[in-house]
C-alpha cells in the first residue's frame, strides 16, 4: 500500500476555541471523528485505517475533539456545554465547505456522528463504530465510569479495566481536567430519534466489545442500517485490520 502523507491543520470553532484537524489522500471527503481519551492519529493513523481509505480515493479529514489531541484543551467548564462535540463538527464541515462527505467515528466519535445527524447533518453515508445502543440512549451509565477513572487516577489494581483506561490516557498523553469537563457535554439520544435517521449505515463493532451495549440494537433501529462484527473488546478493535477493511468497503461499495 501507498504511503500517504498527512496534513495538520487548525481552526476556529464556533466559540472561538481552537481545533486541529488531519487530513490524508485526495478525492471524495469522509469526516472520521476519534473515541473519548484518544486521538485522531490513534484511532486512525496508527493502524492504518485512514490509509486504506486513502488508497481507494478518499479524503480522510480526521478532527481532534477539543480537549483532546492538538486541539485546546480548556479548562473553563463554560468551554462545555452540552453536545459542543456536534456543535465542533458542524463548524468542520461548515468550514471546510463540505456538502457531499461521509461521516463516521469510533465510540465517542461514533455518539458524536449520531447527534450530528439528529440535528441535521446530511452526509451520503454513516459509519458507527464501537458503540451500542446503551452508550447512545443513556450516557451518564458510561460517564460514571470514566468519572471514577479520572478522579482516582493512580490507585486502581493493576490489569483491571480502570488500570488499562488509565494506561491508555497515559499513551496518548490526555488531560484529565479537561476530558472530565467532556463528560458534562454527553446527551442523550431517544429510539425514536434513531429510527428516524434514514441513510445507509454502517455498524461496526468487535465480537468482545459490551462498553456500551448492543450495537447490532443500533443497526437495527436505523432503517438502512447494516452490522459488521469484527475482532475484539472495546479497546482492541480499533487496532484491527478489519475495522479499516469494513469501512473502506463499504464507503467504496
Amino acid at each position: 500500500m501507498a504511503n500517504f502523507p498527512t496534513e495538520t491543520h487548525r481552526f476556529k470553532s464556533f466559540d472561538g476555541v481552537e481545533l486541529a484537524w488531519t487530513e490524508m489522500g485526495e478525492g471524495r471527503p469522509v469526516v472520521l471523528i476519534h473515541g473519548y481519551f484518544s486521538t485522531a492519529h490513534v484511532n486512525w493513523i496508527k493502524y492504518g485505517h485512514a490509509e486504506k481509505l486513502a488508497a481507494r480515493g478518499f479524503r480522510v479529514i480526521m478532527p481532534d475533539l477539543r480537549g483532546h489531541g492538538l486541539s485546546d484543551r480548556p479548562h473553563d467548564p463554560a468551554a462545555y456545554p452540552p453536545d459542543v462535540l456536534m456543535r465542533d463538527g458542524f463548524a468542520l464541515i461548515e468550514h471546510l465547505g463540505l456538502t457531499d462527505y461521509d461521516l463516521g467515528g469510533y465510540s465517542l466519535g461514533g455518539r458524536t456522528t449520531l447527534r450530528m445527524l439528529v440535528h441535521g447533518a446530511k452526509p451520503r453515508r454513516a459509519v458507527l463504530c464501537g458503540m451500542g445502543l446503551a452508550g447512545l440512549t443513556d450516557t451518564h451509565g458510561r460517564g460514571t465510569y470514566f468519572r471514577r477513572v479520572l478522579t482516582n487516577l493512580g490507585t486502581f489494581e493493576r490489569g483491571s479495566s480502570e488500570w488499562m483506561t488509565e494506561a491508555f490516557l497515559k499513551t496518548t498523553k490526555g488531560d484529565p481536567e479537561a476530558l472530565l469537563l467532556i463528560l458534562q457535554t454527553f446527551v442523550d439520544t431517544s429510539r425514536e430519534e434513531i429510527a428516524a435517521i434514514d441513510l445507509p449505515a454502517l455498524v461496526v463493532t468487535g465480537a468482545e466489545d459490551f462498553d456500551n451495549g448492543s450495537a447490532q440494537e443500533v443497526a437495527d433501529l436505523l432503517p438502512q442500517g447494516r452490522f459488521v462484527e469484527i475482532p475484539g473488546n472495546h479497546m482492541s478493535a480499533v487496532t484491527r485490520p478489519e475495522l479499516g477493511d469494513a469501512i473502506a468497503e463499504f464507503l467504496a461499495d
